[in-house]
């Protein structure tokens, strides 16, 4: 992993553990999208989610596979280190577009389209045949709002909506469809629900790593046949 994957990584993380964001395993995604005032802030996801097979819900291939490799260069996974593939952040993001962001469908689509349409112009390709460099650069350019080809969402409102987006798929509960396997959690060192916790493990300065880890999906009632 390159230094710069590591300081994007090292970035997401501490957004994460520094804002308290894993403060509760019931934890909801919030919309923080900077959008167009006509545009309504998407609600909490007030319903579970079942995890697929990472798309289908909203996506169709093409799109998924831009979101896919969009968010792994955000989230750079590497040995050892989960990363937004290995977490299952593009099977989160279809499954909230299809239901609590729907409101956020037409912002995807646009937004998807001049991403791929700034690509052509500057580097004669689309987002996912471009190198890890070359998606790094256009990253650069969406994030200081130096990208053109974007009118509605702009480029940096594209891009702050899908880094916060693949924050929640990192580090939301399980119960979206992210976090796969508890993946970000394990990461940030969340222990999510436990049973107990002994007197050692309330005194250690380590991040806990006992398991089971539980989530939402553990709480919800099986419903009898």
């Amino acid at each position: 992993m390159s230094k710069h994957d590591e300081a994007r990584r090292a970035f997401l993380v501490g957004a994460v553990a520094g804002a308290g964001a894993v403060a509760g395993a019931g934890l909801a995604p919030q919309a923080l999208a900077q959008t167009e005032p006509q545009l309504k802030e998407a609600p909490p996801a007030a319903h579970a989610h079942s995890t697929g097979a990472g798309h289908g819900a909203f996506f169709n291939d093409e799109n998924a596979a831009t979101v896919a490799a969009f968010t792994e260069r955000l989230m750079p996974g590497a040995p050892g280190k989960p990363g937004a593939l290995d977490a299952g952040v593009l099977n989160y993001i279809d499954l909230a577009l299809a239901g609590a962001y729907a409101d956020l469908q037409d912002f995807y689509r646009r937004g998807l389209a001049s991403l791929d349409a700034y690509c052509e112009k500057t580097q004669k390709a689309p987002f996912t045949r471009l190198s890890a460099a070359q998606q790094d650069e256009v990253l650069k350019a969406l994030d200081t709002g130096k990208a053109s080809d974007f009118t509605w969402p702009t480029a940096q409102a594209f891009f702050n909506t899908m880094r916060v987006h693949t924050i929640e798929g990192m580090f939301s509960d399980p119960v979206y469809g992210g976090n796969k396997d508890f993946a970000g959690w394990r990461l940030v060192g969340f222990p999510g629900a436990q049973p107990q916790f002994s007197a050692a493990d309330m005194q250690s300065r380590e991040a806990y790593g006992g398991t089971p880890m539980i989530g939402l999906q553990a709480q919800t009632p099986m419903r009898k046949g």
